[in-house]
């Protein structure tokens, strides 16, 4: 079920051009980090847009998990899997990294609902892992196919196992050779899942409310939404030793903005909560709502 963006824009009644000014002052926020920084922006109500690297292919780290959780929810919807399913927690299932299950004993049955609600909430990785022993990567990039994104794949479990039938593609190889990681994605596309998913076009309205809701809970706020606390984030981060990323639409009084960040190839890896990139990214953020506001 897919309406196209430009079905999703359809009542923007002009579409503003972002400014030079905005445009000088994002890039010069951009330049004080080293690293790439891949960026798309839209605003949900106007449908003006910005961009840099916008449509370069990208390692996604966790924010692969939002078109993970949105194939889930088009899973229920069309009846082949419920979210009372039980899954099983083993020990050969636990990975490292984020989340809690690996901490807790094994035999621990958990739904489906809950192990894609700490996907999301907390990123946990083994629930991620638990989630795709039960639906299959290919799967979801089934999904992504036919909603017509051709560039977001879901390249793997976490941990190196369990590769899609995309991860063996050619195309899927970084410039120098290297595999995308546990998935692969650009900025404009991320945008445009989440464009999709406000205006309900996705995978109904319902589920997509629902998804907007869980994403709204977790619990990272460090990048998007670190320079105002009081906006409103429903948002997917990732991290990996030299990239973080952040997919999301934050909201305010004067802007609603679909908006997808990702910094790779940072020179040090620096796990604070004050690592450049995340600092950047709420620079940007103030920028963008600024830049992009539903009058100027």
């Amino acid at each position: 079920m897919i309406i196209g963006l430009s079905g999703v824009l359809a009542c923007v009644i002009a579409h503003q051009e972002p400014s030079p000014e905005m445009d000088r002052r994002v890039r010069a926020i951009v330049g004080e980090v080293r690293g790439k920084t891949y960026l798309f922006a839209r605003n949900l109500k106007t449908g003006s847009s910005y961009g840099i690297h916008a449509d370069l292919p990208v390692r996604t780290a966790s924010t692969i998990k939002l078109p993970v959780f949105v194939a889930l929810h088009e899973e229920v919807r069309v009846g082949r899997l419920k979210w009372d399913e039980k899954l099983v927690l083993h020990e050969k299932s636990k990975v490292s990294g984020s989340g809690v299950l690996h901490e807790l004993g094994s035999g621990l049955s958990l739904t489906v609902r809950d192990a894609a609600r700490l996907m999301i909430v907390v990123s946990d990785n083994t629930a991620t892992n638990l989630v795709l022993d039960r639906v299959g990567a290919d799967v979801v990039n089934g999904h992504l196919e036919s909603w017509g994104f051709k560039q977001t794949r879901l390249m793997r479990k976490i941990g190196g196992v369990g590769e899609s039938k995309a991860f063996s593609m050619p195309d899927n190889k970084r410039p120098d050779g290297s595999t995308f990681g546990i998935g692969r994605s650009t900025a404009r596309e991320m945008v445009d899942i989440l464009s999709q998913l406000d205006a309900g076009t996705l995978v109904g309205k319902e589920e997509s409310q629902e998804i907007l809701k869980v994403l709204g809970r977790q619990q990272f706020r460090d990048g998007l939404a670190r320079n105002n606390m009081n906006v409103r984030l429903a948002s997917k981060p990732g991290a990996l030793d030299r990239l973080r990323s952040e997919v999301g639409i934050v909201s305010t009084p004067k802007a609603k903005l679909a908006i997808a960040v990702v910094v790779d190839d940072i020179p040090e890896t620096n796990w604070s909560i004050d690592n450049p990139a995340l600092v950047m990214m709420g620079s940007i953020t103030s920028v963008l709502l600024d830049g992009l506001a539903d009058q100027r």
